[in-house]
């Protein structure tokens, strides 16, 4: 299980001083219940940040600061959550070289912000996977080109500077109006990670349609042969350690369609993006199936002829 923003450091503390356990215990509590366990996502995103921290630090690069909700969060959740995005999205194209994200970790405490996050993080988590999550890792396009080459440099200084980094989460929100996905391309990036002794998950996996005006029918087949496409790369290493949807039904994603991607007589589909295992009534979809399909079908990589 993934908390989508209950973890988040602006629903932990979205006043100094005034933690907000509620939400958060409540998921954990369910999870302990039910015998499952929980992905820690996320201590450190640029995107969930409470103002007052964003406007401390922005005037005080005072590190303590971090640790000090890394300390209220991490030892509460560390007999349920195994595995924490310790930072969420750290890469971003077309500004440095190094690939890193100029968000306000970066400004306050250097590029060097990541190695503190993961040092700090194996302290307050002995016994925790530590990994980095990231999008944009999936397709045979430039600019996903261009994110894997960074996010494996990024690994490749953190590894030979001895930080601790356990995995790496690939988000895999598959947009599909970005272009193809290629199946040698993905293994290679992944077969890339794996050499670094790293674990991968697959975090957050959804589809971003490209051809809203096709029947649903048509829809949900697309959408479930481009899943199993991707599944079946994945699986086939190893080194998988889980995957995860962004949700169960398309009632409930952050996605939807915008109004002028529909026909203009409104009949085909309701407005939402047909991405999830469930349709908005929670009746299975084919993209379940596929992924049901994919774990069966799974071979590991190292037993592959050839």
């Amino acid at each position: 299980m993934t908390p989508e923003l209950a973890l988040k450091w602006a629903a932990i503390e979205p006043e100094r001083g005034r933690m907000t356990f509620d939400l958060m215990d409540e998921f954990a509590d369910y999870a302990k219940l039910h015998s499952l366990s929980v992905h820690g996502h996320t201590l450190l995103w640029h995107r969930s940040v409470p103002n007052w921290v964003e406007e401390y630090l922005e005037a005080n690069a005072d590190w303590s600061l971090v640790r000090r909700h890394f300390a209220s969060v991490m030892p509460r959740y560390g007999d349920v959550i195994t595995r924490w995005d310790v930072v969420n999205e750290p890469i971003e194209t077309g500004y440095r070289e190094d690939g890193l994200r100029q968000n306000l970790f970066f400004r306050s405490f250097g590029a060097s912000y990541v190695e503190r996050a993961l040092v700090d993080a194996r302290m307050f988590a002995p016994q925790g996977r530590l990994y980095l999550n990231d999008y944009g890792l999936d397709l045979a396009v430039a600019e996903d080109n261009d994110r894997r080459y960074l996010l494996l440099k990024l690994v490749e200084r953190l590894k030979s500077s001895g930080i601790p980094l356990d995995g790496i989460g690939v988000q895999a929100h598959l947009d599909l109006r970005k272009g193809p996905f290629d199946e040698t391309i993905f293994s290679h990036f992944l077969e890339d990670i794996s050499g670094f002794g790293l674990e991968i998950l697959v975090t957050e996996l959804d589809v971003v349609e490209s051809d809203y005006r096709a029947s649903p029918d048509e829809r949900d087949r697309h959408v479930a042969e481009i899943v199993k496409r991707y599944l079946d790369v994945a699986l086939s290493h190893t080194t998988l350690a889980g995957v995860s949807t962004w949700g169960l039904s398309d009632r409930h994603s952050w996605l939807t369609v915008p109004p002028e991607a529909l026909p203009v007589d409104g009949t085909r589909g309701p407005g939402l993006n047909r991405g999830l295992p469930y349709a908005a009534d929670m009746r299975p979809k084919p993209m379940r199936q596929a992924i049901l399909d994919a774990f069966l079908n799974a071979v590991p990589f190292n037993q592959q002829e050839g």
